[in-house]
């Protein structure tokens, strides 16, 4: 069992530091806000929270939702020009503290790779630290399925891409950081767990996280000398 105050030292000691996306370093959760603008707003939104409840597999409610919202690549571009993610207060802050002390960050999310790459380019985090699911087009432009050999298709797709960071740039300590029950089973491989909670409590994340926060003033204060 690690105490709280071991969980406050590796996140101040930490190489690497993941980020869910939706409902964590973004306000909403782009599959619903997709499903807004295709016209499917509510049939997604309750698929959703089954999803983020743990109650359906990872890959199965994916390929559920999309098969009903059934986004043209004009559709994905035009959320992103009309409405675009709204960062979460403090989210920038905290990233930019975390690159000032050489910290890695990552996004890793099953959202959708465009929509987390056009989130990542606001914090400046490169697009190879992005880890998210691709949505596939027909040359005309229609949804034509998504990516399934992607590890953040399946549940446990967190951890899987946690596991490959550490063999590939042998981190010491990764933390990952988010709202729902996917990102929670990601620690292990991830060394600790900070359960978020500011934009949406996942009741299952706030009482089984060790450290749970509903503002990321919280951490950015860990993090002053």
């Amino acid at each position: 069992m690690v105490s709280r105050s071991e969980l406050r030292k590796l996140f101040y000691s930490a190489d690497a530091v993941c980020f869910d996306v939706d409902s964590t370093v973004i306000r909403e959760e782009g599959i619903d806000e997709l499903a807004k603008i295709c016209g499917v707003e509510d049939a997604v939104s309750e698929m959703t929270r089954r999803a983020m409840g743990g109650a359906v597999p990872f890959k199965a409610a994916l390929t559920e939702r999309l098969a009903l919202i059934q986004p043209s690549r004009e559709q994905v571009q035009r959320l992103i020009a009309e409405q675009p993610p709204h960062l979460t207060p403090g989210i920038r802050e905290l990233v930019s503290r975390l690159q000032e002390r050489n910290v890695q960050v990552f996004l890793i999310s099953g959202g959708f790779r465009s929509i987390v790459e056009h989130v990542a380019s606001k914090l400046n985090i490169p697009a190879t630290n992005v880890f998210a699911n691709r949505l596939k087009f027909y040359f005309n432009g229609e949804y034509a399925g998504f990516d399934e050999t992607q590890p953040t298709a399946e549940s446990g797709g967190k951890g899987k891409v946690i596991k490959l960071l550490k063999e590939k740039f042998h981190f010491k300590k990764i933390i990952m950081i988010g709202d729902g029950a996917t990102d929670m089973e990601a620690c292990p491989p991830a060394d600790a767990f900070i359960g978020f909670g500011g934009n949406v409590i996942r009741q299952q994340v706030k009482d089984n996280a060790k450290w749970y926060i509903t503002d990321f003033v919280e951490l950015l204060g860990e993090l002053e000398e």
